[in-house]
């Protein structure tokens, strides 16, 4: 199996990389995304110093409808809306692969992860560069067989963490931001990062066993 991280420059004409170019310090983080008809029901996220302000503009852009609020505080917003148009999806079906959410834009690019066998991955490829669109193969990892190489928990706080900045120099979040965000104590959050790392480090050194 492939797992894999692409970063995407999303055409000007959907509505998430208009709303997005125009708040390009906010993060808009696509939870999940159900095809209805010629529309898609979605749950997206807002990460901003005004995430209302970005709603606002989401509730009144002509290609959503029916926006609800589900959460808001100073610095998220969550919403459930309909989409009428599916552009963020299409090459997606196109591949015959589903989205793996989160889906994360920020100023007009996207950015999701991928896994695949090696042929479906190379087929989302084809896809890609038959599309002509702008795109970046941010990370891949090879696996040797159809075995989990990390338990849903360690990926669930591996991308928290890698999402977050956990990962960068200097951090741009502390464990504890990490742990609070996660919904988990600092020990936990600290151990279960630990272990996954581990293992991801092994593999790329050593292989598995």
């Amino acid at each position: 199996m492939i797992r894999a991280r692409f970063r995407i420059v999303l055409p000007a004409d959907i509505w998430v990389a208009d709303v997005s170019t125009s708040f390009p310090d906010a993060t808009l983080r696509l939870l999940t995304g159900v095809p209805r008809g010629d529309h898609a029901l979605e749950l997206g996220e807002i990460r901003a110093e005004n995430p209302g302000v970005v709603a606002d503009a989401i509730r009144n852009h002509p290609d959503i409808s029916n926006y609800e609020a589900v959460f808001a505080d100073d610095r998220r917003a969550i919403g459930q809306y309909e989409a009428v148009e599916q552009g963020l999806y299409e090459f997606l079906w196109a591949s015959s692969l589903p989205p793996e959410f989160p889906v994360v834009v920020e100023d007009g690019e996207m950015e999701f992860d991928l896994t695949a066998t090696r042929d479906q991955f190379d087929a989302f490829g084809a896809v890609l560069d038959d599309s002509g669109r702008e795109y970046d193969l941010l990370t891949v990892v090879h696996t040797e067989d159809d075995g989990d190489l990390l338990t849903e928990r360690q990926q669930e706080f591996l991308r928290g963490a890698q999402r977050l900045g956990y990962f960068e120099v200097p951090r741009e979040c502390t464990l504890a931001e990490l742990a609070t965000e996660l919904g988990v104590d600092k020990s936990t959050a600290s151990e279960t990062i630990r272990r996954g790392t581990a293992r991801v480090v092994a593999q790329y050194l050593f292989g598995r066993d």
